[in-house]
């Protein structure tokens, strides 16, 4: 579509015939003749020289120029431009807040890892994050980590090969010994607060274990249920295991439970595979979002005509008076001879 930046310009249009009506036109005083002693011979002759005027013929085609020249120079300075279709781009988001926990008690080997063989709990964590994550294109996931206390580690984002980073580089104790769920999730509610996502959705990757926090975790996951926060618990650990590393599967099911999430036990593939899609099912919001619409300007069009115009004009003045000289000589030579 063609349209103006500053359409108002093209209202100067008519202001040279403004000017030209409204004010008086140019005048230039210049003497008829030039005589070094004219004053002195008029008194002799005792005639006095009189004032006059001569008006020069309007050129036509001086005319048409500095019209097409004016009209150029208006229409570049309104800015013309085309304006393309709109870029409109559609995509699949989802605001998934995963809580890992890297207290003490993730060094514990009970969980079977991708080859079977037992591995520590933080490594069976990144094991279920890293696959999560390759399929979550087009989602936005937000990162927070917590041990004795709770630290956002990565806020929502779509860049999920950083998030994949990141939790590479995570080990056990980086934020302290003990298991502060219960801070977690409140630091999640925070989080949320300016999410726009008709549902929100934070999954928590721990043994359950809670050691440290100042909130319980039930009481959290109550406040997270008032706030429209629904908690996908993913347990990992033996259950059989004592003291430090005990494994609480009781609250990781109350926490789940109270918010309308669903509790997972990550013990194999399978277990893993049902946790995959019971995420997929969270509502996708879609998003019509116009980013841009190009616009390409085309003002050096008018530009470009008003030089051509104006090029051409003078060159043919040029050739005129050149064809003029050339005549003017030859009949100088002719007389001559």
């Amino acid at each position: 579509m063609f349209t103006f930046a500053h359409i108002w310009v093209l209202s100067l249009l008519p202001l040279p015939l403004v000017v030209r009506w409204m004010l008086p036109a140019y005048r230039a005083m210049r003497p008829a003749i030039r005589i070094p002693f004219f004053q002195r011979m008029a008194r002799l002759t005792g005639q006095q020289p009189e004032t006059g005027s001569a008006v020069r013929r309007r050129n036509a085609m001086q005319g048409i120029l500095y019209a097409v020249v004016w009209c150029a120079v208006v229409t570049a300075l309104a800015r013309p431009q085309w304006l393309e279709p709109p870029i409109v781009k559609e995509m699949p988001t989802r605001d998934l807040l995963l809580a890992i926990d890297l207290s003490g008690s993730m060094e514990a080997e009970d969980v079977k890892g991708k080859d079977g063989r037992p591995v520590d709990r933080l490594t069976a964590v990144k094991q279920v994050l890293d696959d999560f994550l390759v399929r979550r294109n087009g989602d936005r996931v937000g990162i927070l980590v917590f041990g004795t206390a709770a630290f956002v580690q990565v806020p929502f984002t779509q860049d999920l090969d950083v998030c994949r980073e990141l939790i590479k580089e995570t080990a056990p104790r980086m934020a302290g010994p003990k298991t502060a769920l219960g801070d977690a999730i409140g630091l999640g509610i925070t989080l949320f607060e300016r999410s726009t996502v008709k549902e929100r959705v934070m999954i928590a990757l721990t043994d359950g274990n809670d050691t440290g926090s100042r909130v319980p975790p039930t009481e959290a996951a109550r406040i997270a249920k008032d706030n429209g926060i629904t908690i996908h618990t993913v347990a990992f650990g033996d259950p059989a295991s004592i003291g430090e590393e005990q494994f609480d599967e009781e609250t990781l099911k109350s926490v789940a439970a109270t918010t309308d999430g669903r509790y997972f036990y990550a013990a194999d593939r399978d277990a893993l595979e049902a946790i995959y899609a019971e995420l997929d099912r969270i509502e996708t919001r879609k998003v019509d979002t116009t980013s841009h619409r190009p616009r390409r300007d085309l003002y050096y069009w008018p530009l470009a005509l008003a030089l051509v115009v104006s090029i051409g004009y003078h060159f043919f003045l040029a050739v005129r008076q050149r064809r003029r000289f050339r005549k003017l000589d030859f009949r100088n030579l002719s007389s001559e001879q």
